[in-house]
């Protein structure tokens, strides 16, 4: 049974199978290895050959590079409150938050959507339920789009889900289901665990029968109307099936133009393997020079023809002109119409000694990228905007830290490559001497700290005052 037949035992519905066979597809991109496409056979006259087309795997690269456009080191996640701002650091580096965050956005941009679902552990459970208060920490759990499963939605926000993971416990699999959903308005999540063989989801067995699980409560009653998982995917339209709340990958309607950039590359490659230079040589031309041959039979330079030619040298070159200037024209052309349907412009990748490089120079404001950039951080912005608020949530009911859980979260993104950060610091630092702009103003901007902080971290005027006066002694 699968994970479709299960949640429908259970009474839920999901979204087709078809839909996920899309994703199976953009995942072969991803992976650099479409069947059917880049291993292919060729009649050669004599019969069939097997034949693997060389790639230069852009369903990899494209998805890196918008990870690391929009997800990257400089992102600064500030939140309006001390101790806030201190738990969520926390539990985002005991997550390993930098660098997961930037792999699921990746992934998100190759394959359509990632969830992030926070959960509590180490809680303790009696008869009655889990214990409020008592938790010890606070996971994350990283999930793609093949283990997620929207059982409720509306104008394209998933309210109510299934998770499902696959875990070996002493050698046995078993298939671990976690389901959000509604209960008189506030959320409850399901956990359900099945064993798990040949890729079907057979019986249900108790939670406490496996070990790992046995302080997993069957139901946990958030007390929240607010979901408790956070779903990323990139900004475009699903042209698929809009009727879904899933993403698509990056380059769904780029499939075209990633096969035009490999047949180019694979052409481009062959070209050289091809084009080697050789020597054909005559029978005759073998010949012995004190007991040793004149050439080297494993020299992959000279080729021995069956038999003597009456017509012809004895030892003929082939020097094939190769067609490097009109491969590279193609490639370029190929990648140019593969970065302008994925959101960079036409002039972003450069095919420059048989490798792939991006453009560095500042970007302008008016440029397809520019635009594109802003309009993927706006569900990005949202989706960790909201996971911080869901860990404040489950500091509160799980481990009663006794934080603000409206706190403002402000996320910065980094817009290095879009503005000239050290133009525009220096025309701040000129307005702050004209007096235009305020200095605890200046500190919120480049030091990323909230008003009070700001403010208080300026210089008292007796600090200045005792300057000046050390100074005229």
């Amino acid at each position: 049974m699968t994970i479709i037949d299960k949640l429908k035992e259970l009474g839920f519905s999901t979204i087709s199978a078809g839909f996920y066979g899309k994703v199976q597809e953009w995942k072969s991109w991803y992976e650099g290895d479409v069947k059917g496409f880049h291993r292919y056979r060729v009649r050669n006259g004599a019969g069939m050959v097997r034949c693997k087309r060389y790639t230069l795997n852009m369903g990899k690269k494209i998805p890196e590079d918008w990870a690391s456009l929009l997800m990257n080191e400089r992102v600064e996640i500030t939140l309006d409150g001390t101790k806030e701002q201190e738990f969520i650091d926390r539990v985002l580096k005991e997550n390993n938050f930098r660098v997961r965050s930037n792999e699921m956005q990746e992934i998100a941009f190759a394959l359509g959507t990632v969830a992030f679902i926070p959960r509590v552990v180490g809680m303790g459970v009696t008869e009655t339920g889990p214990v409020p208060g008592s938790a010890t920490d606070i996971i994350i759990d990283y999930v793609t789009v093949e283990h997620i499963w929207p059982l409720s939605w509306q104008n394209g926000v998933i309210t109510e889900c299934a998770f499902d993971s696959i875990v070996n416990v002493n050698g046995d699999d078993y298939c671990y289901l976690q389901i959000h959903r509604k209960v008189d308005g506030l959320y409850d999540i399901e956990n359900r665990l099945y064993t798990y063989r040949n890729h079907n989801v057979d019986t249900e067995v108790p939670l406490t029968s496996v070990q790992g699980f046995e302080r997993v409560p069957p139901v946990v009653h958030t007390g929240s109307d607010r979901r408790q998982f956070v779903i990323d995917r990139p900004n475009i339209a699903n042209n698929f099936d809009c009727s879904i709340p899933l993403g698509i990958s990056i380059y769904a309607n780029a499939i075209d133009s990633m096969k035009g950039v490999d047949i180019a590359f694979d052409s481009y490659v062959n070209e050289f393997v091809l084009g080697k230079k050789r020597v054909m040589i005559k029978p005759s031309a073998q010949q012995y020079l004190d007991g040793e041959p004149v050439f080297d039979p494993d020299d992959l330079a000279y080729y021995v023809l069956p038999e003597d030619i009456e017509d012809g040298a004895i030892i003929q070159p082939i020097d094939m002109q190769l067609r490097t200037a009109e491969h590279s024209e193609g490639i370029q052309t190929q990648l140019n119409l593969l970065s302008s349907k994925c959101g960079f412009g036409e002039t972003y990748y450069r095919f420059n000694g048989g490798n792939i490089t991006t453009a560095t120079q500042v970007i302008s404001e008016n440029s397809t990228m520019f635009r594109t950039i802003k309009k993927h951080e706006i569900i990005l912005e949202s989706a960790i905007k909201e996971l911080c608020h869901i860990i404040l949530h489950l500091g509160n009911t799980a481990m009663g830290a006794g934080l603000n859980e409206d706190v403002e979260v402000t996320i910065d993104f980094d817009d290095s490559i879009i503005e000239d950060k050290t133009t525009e610091r220096n025309n701040d630092r000129q307005d702050l001497a004209a007096g235009i702009m305020n200095d605890w103003e200046y500190r919120m901007k480049w030091y990323n700290e909230d008003e009070a902080t700001a403010k208080k971290m300026l210089p008292k005027m007796e600090d200045l005052t005792d300057e000046g006066e050390n100074e005229i002694e």
